[in-house]
């Protein structure tokens, strides 16, 4: 098997035209023989996090609303923080470096540690066992490292065109295609 992509952000080519991921930036949480799972960046909805988690509030990024994680479980809270210098004891499952998942069925009090930024997502992304490998070889993703800000910026609906022009090369090409091409 290849090396596992946890940590790694999948940015969509402009080949991949499932509404599900056209152009979107993907965070990959998990990776392994039995598949992969990560939450999309890109999709800030209009939902107030506070209407459905106030405990967790304090802690969140801008902007404050859920994201829309994936297609799979839209029902399902995934939260996405950055620790400080001291890992939450619990309720966390590290993803790379200083950055984990967030149990968000634990009370916010009950996280010991240094939580410095936070992301709600409703949903993920998953692939089966091999299924992400395929796509890749397809050329339906570019694969990048997370930059400052990429993960918990402000600015979250221009993250596909900022990882695209920073990969620099062929990826950065993708950054000017138009939306339609049959209408260019």
């Amino acid at each position: 098997m290849a090396p596992s992509l946890a940590g790694r952000l999948l940015v969509a080519g402009p080949r991949l035209i499932d509404p599900n991921f056209f152009r979107t930036v993907v965070l990959v949480c998990e990776h392994g023989e039995e598949g992969a799972l990560g939450v999309v960046l890109n999709r800030p909805t209009d939902i107030p996090v506070g209407d459905h988690l106030p405990g967790w509030v304090e802690r969140l990024s801008r902007p404050e609303t859920v994201f829309a994680g994936g297609p799979v479980q839209p029902e399902m809270a995934i939260g996405l923080g950055r620790c400080g210098e001291h890992a939450p004891e619990a309720s966390w499952s590290a993803v790379t470096g200083d950055i984990g998942m967030v149990d968000l069925t634990a009370a916010p009090g009950d996280l010991v540690g240094d939580l410095r930024d936070l992301r709600v997502f409703s949903g993920y992304a998953g692939w089966g066992a091999g299924q992400l490998e395929q796509e890749l070889a397809g050329g339906d993703w570019v694969t990048a490292a997370p930059g400052p800000g990429d993960l918990f910026g402000a600015d979250p609906e221009g993250l596909w065109t900022r990882v695209l022009r920073r990969e620099g090369g062929p990826a950065a090409l993708y950054a000017h295609f138009p939306l339609d091409p049959r209408v260019n």
